[in-house]
């Protein structure tokens, strides 16, 4: 039993998902700090708040609080560039890998290298 738990913990997609997780929320810290320290910090020099939740809008006896929605919208967005620049950063990279590896032509196993080398050795007893 203790096996086939090892082998499930251990299976290629949970342990893939479980580091793409943590570093998901790795990343997350960051683009909060991003967000929060810096881009904020410019919208709060610019309009004289540090993000848009005092916006709200008047119904009745109600507000609406539409300044929540939009600071919830621009930390997506800025979430969504940031993975974005990351995923085209990776595919340039994969992008090259494989040129690389297409340009170099595959070369021979040594065994094969020998068998040919042994081959051609015959060959010339052969004809002589």
């Amino acid at each position: 039993m203790w096996d086939s738990y090892k082998a499930f913990l251990l299976r290629g997609n949970l342990l893939e998902l479980a580091v793409a997780f943590v570093l998901g929320v790795a990343f997350s810290t960051v683009v909060t700090a991003f967000t929060d320290g810096i881009v904020m910090a410019l919208i709060g020099a610019l309009f004289g708040e540090p993000n848009f939740d005092q916006v709200v809008i008047p119904v009745g006896e109600g507000q609406v609080l539409i300044g929540t929605f939009l600071t919830a919208v621009l930390d997506f967005l800025i979430v969504a560039t940031a993975l974005f620049f990351v995923v085209q950063g990776v595919d340039r990279l994969r992008k090259a890998d494989e040129e690389a590896a297409e340009e170099e032509p595959a070369a021979d196993p040594e065994d094969v290298v020998l068998l040919r080398e042994i081959r051609d050795l015959l060959s010339d007893r052969q004809q002589s």
